[in-house]
């Protein structure tokens, strides 16, 4: 797989977890962005803080830069103190956008250029799939504090339960082909929530 392809494709990784925020957040009233299960458990807007201070930090100037950046106030992002909608998604697009601008600048004269988090050197492929993995995580947080939040109105972010045969079958009707598998879920729904 060649730079081009290989970026093409974590991309649309990327904006596969970022959808999955997007309709999680979008189908909850208010109050349950902001519900914690204790004092010491995350609300959907505390994680989404922590996702915003961590996408600032690792993606800006992340070529020339410690992902770790003097300005960042870690601990910070854990408070509770987020609590209108419209400050949540401007924190939750704010950080997708720093690092989908970090991406797009990468191309076959940089991409064996080292970036260095906390002063430990990760190839690039390295550094993305180290950040792959940990929003990948804090999604499913936040999908699963989600549905558990609005129990039986939760509509489901992927293969209903009880209705995997018929997904199958409509798969399978069709002749194999190249895609990437989150085409068909991402077609029409790219746009950020609001």
């Amino acid at each position: 797989m060649d730079t081009d392809q290989y970026i093409k494709s974590i991309i649309k990784q990327f904006q596969y977890y970022k959808l999955l925020g997007d309709k999680t957040i979008k189908q909850l009233p208010d109050e349950k962005l902001f519900w914690q299960y204790d004092e010491h458990s995350n609300s959907i807007a505390i994680i989404v803080k922590h996702l915003w201070g961590n996408m600032k930090s690792r993606w800006t100037n992340f070529l020339t830069e410690d992902g770790e950046k003097t300005w960042r106030k870690r601990d910070t992002e854990f408070d509770d103190d987020v609590n209108i909608r419209e400050e949540l998604l401007l924190k939750w697009n704010e950080g997708w956008s720093c690092l989908f601008k970090a991406l797009e600048s990468i191309n076959e004269t940089n991409f064996d250029h080292p970036v260095y988090i906390r002063n430990v050197e990760h190839s690039i492929p390295e550094a993305i799939h180290r950040q792959l993995a940990h929003y990948a995580y804090h999604v499913g947080q936040i999908v699963f504090l989600g549905k558990m939040s609005i129990g039986q109105e939760w509509e489901s972010l992927s293969i209903p339960k009880g209705q995997s045969s018929a997904y199958n079958n409509e798969r399978f009707s069709i002749p194999k082909h190249k895609a990437h598998y989150t085409d068909k879920l991402m077609k029409g729904d790219s746009k950020s929530s609001k």
